[in-house]
């Protein structure tokens, strides 16, 4: 037995690194019998999986950048699901996380909801539920995490700028020309078109729309 999850491991993790990109349920309980029927239920659905019998066993080894889900158990020794899950949060980590939760513990895991978890599946649960739960969770993330890579893109492109460049693109955003912009910053038309030629470039912006897009993406996203 120990040979066959040493294979087992081996090849999880020879796929995680030849396919990065590809989405991994991270799967922690406590149960050994529930990690194999979550892990046999998963891969008859052709889903990646890593399975972690400890909240400090997953936080120590799981790689945490990189699409998925996180599936925790709530009641385990040493380190609750939901201490994990406030771990998680702690550091920042992206992943959605799916709750097995009992009866009793379903109170805490609308509570865990409210404060980020994106769902909880009532133990004893049907395995195709489990599953189409996991991939919405998932396609969930691949959107939210699209969308916070542009936004994080175009905070580096904002941050490249001088001081006076990002005068200079919160004053074209807010619809001023050049010579309006050379009279509120009291410098040259000439330089003024020089700033919004290097805002351009650094921005990426092809055309003056783009660059509008670009930062009234950053604010709204930021006031979100």
């Amino acid at each position: 037995m120990e040979v066959i999850n040493d294979l087992r491991a081996n090849f999880q993790e020879a796929t995680s690194l030849s396919d990065p990109d590809r989405a991994v349920v991270i799967v922690v309980d406590d149960d050994a019998s529930m990690r194999a029927a979550i892990e046999q239920l998963f891969a008859s659905a052709a889903l990646a999986s890593e399975l972690y019998p400890s909240g400090l066993e997953m936080l120590a080894r799981a790689r945490l950048d990189r699409p998925g889900c996180i599936v925790l158990e709530t009641r385990m020794p040493g380190m609750s699901g939901f201490e994990v899950h406030a771990r998680l949060k702690q550091m920042r980590v992206e992943l959605p996380v799916i709750f097995l939760a009992g009866s009793s513990d379903i109170p805490i895991a609308v509570a865990a909801m409210r404060d980020g978890a994106a769902d909880f599946i009532e133990k004893p649960f049907d395995g195709q539920d489990l599953v189409s739960r996991v991939r919405s969770a998932i396609g969930g993330y691949g959107v939210g995490r699209k969308d916070r890579m542009e936004l994080r893109e175009v905070w580096r492109k904002i941050n490249s700028l001088t001081p006076r460049e990002r005068s200079v693109l919160d004053l074209v955003v807010a619809g001023q020309s050049s010579k309006e912009i050379a009279r509120t910053l009291e410098v040259s038309h000439r330089t003024i078109d020089i700033h919004r030629l290097h805002v351009m470039e650094k921005m990426g912006a092809p055309t003056l729309p783009a660059l509008v897009r670009m930062r009234l993406l950053a604010v709204e996203r930021r006031a979100d």
